[in-house]
């Protein structure tokens, strides 16, 4: 019987033995796979955004913009934190539940959700939650003359809101009052935008004189009126560039910034298209720029 030869190994190999596997490292016992390699981060990994906040407010609606496929960045005008832009998920869809509800000229009570403890921080914040507290935009956006002048209001406000996250209580409740006045029908659309232009320069601490001389405070009236003066200034102040309006202008004026919607609904055509003219440069002057909507105001 022919004894059987083991088989010899290749040079410069060695048999693994008992205390060694193989692939595996020196001195490791069969089936341990040595020390584990930390894994690196991957796609389905949690990462630690910081804390999440939910906010609460109520605003009006003043432009959207589209994003994407279906979403929206909604920017409002709210009263516990000024202006506020935020990004409204799935809000074009047909199927979307509260979308309809996020259009201009609507006043809405509306729930956000924030990376961190506050609502204006690195990125727009999430809009989650609306419901309707007035809708404006119906009584609106059926007469062109209300449409076109909402629409100048809504850019007004959002111009003297520059700033995110700055509260301007006046000027929110202001623009809420004049909304309702102009869904209402109440008084000449007209009318009802002239006034809320003065009374948001007035807020914003640009308020014209209509009666006092506006440099040496002479009792009026006084027939000049220089915007860049600020409103109505005597003779012995008259400056460059002053108009001489009518007096039935300026006591237009000077009601549509006091609220006697008696004189103002009584005025004249023609003394309320003057009125408007000036009302349309002292905004220009003080904005440093026009607004883009006043063009398609009927006056």
């Amino acid at each position: 019987m022919i004894p059987r030869r083991s088989r010899a190994a290749p040079p410069g190999r060695r048999r693994p033995g008992p205390g060694r596997d193989r692939g595996g490292p020196r001195g490791a016992t069969p089936g341990d796979s040595g020390p584990t390699r930390p894994k690196a981060p991957g796609r389905n990994s949690v990462r630690d955004n910081g804390p999440m906040s939910l906010f609460r407010d109520d605003g009006v609606v003043l432009r959207t913009q589209k994003l994407g496929e279906a979403d929206r960045i909604i920017t409002l005008l709210t009263r516990g934190h000024g202006r506020v832009r935020a990004v409204a998920r799935g809000v074009r869809r047909t199927k979307s539940k509260f979308g309809a509800r996020l259009e201009p000229f609507s006043h809405v009570d509306v729930q956000f959700f924030a990376r961190g403890g506050e609502l204006i921080g690195r990125g727009l914040p999430l809009c989650t939650q609306s419901e309707t507290i007035a809708p404006y935009g119906g009584g609106i956006v059926t007469d062109y003359a209300r449409y076109t002048a909402g629409t100048a209001m809504l850019e007004t406000a959002e111009r003297f809101t520059d700033h995110e996250g700055e509260p301007a209580v006046q000027q929110y409740l202001l623009l809420v009052g004049g909304l309702r006045t102009l869904a209402r029908g109440e008084h000449a659309p007209h009318l009802v935008l002239d006034a809320f232009l003065l009374r948001s320069l007035a807020v914003n601490g640009y308020a014209p004189s209509f009666d006092a001389c506006a440099k040496c405070g002479m009792p009026g009236p006084n027939r000049f009126f220089s915007v860049a003066a600020g409103g109505s200034i005597c003779a012995d102040c008259r400056v460059p560039g002053s108009v001489v309006p009518s007096a039935e202008t300026l006591t237009h004026l000077a009601a549509l910034l006091t609220g006697d919607w008696q004189t103002a609904d009584a005025c004249e055509p023609r003394h309320a298209r003057e009125g408007s003219g000036l009302v349309s440069a002292y905004l220009h002057w003080h904005l440093e720029r026009g607004l883009r909507s006043l063009r398609y105001v009927e006056k």
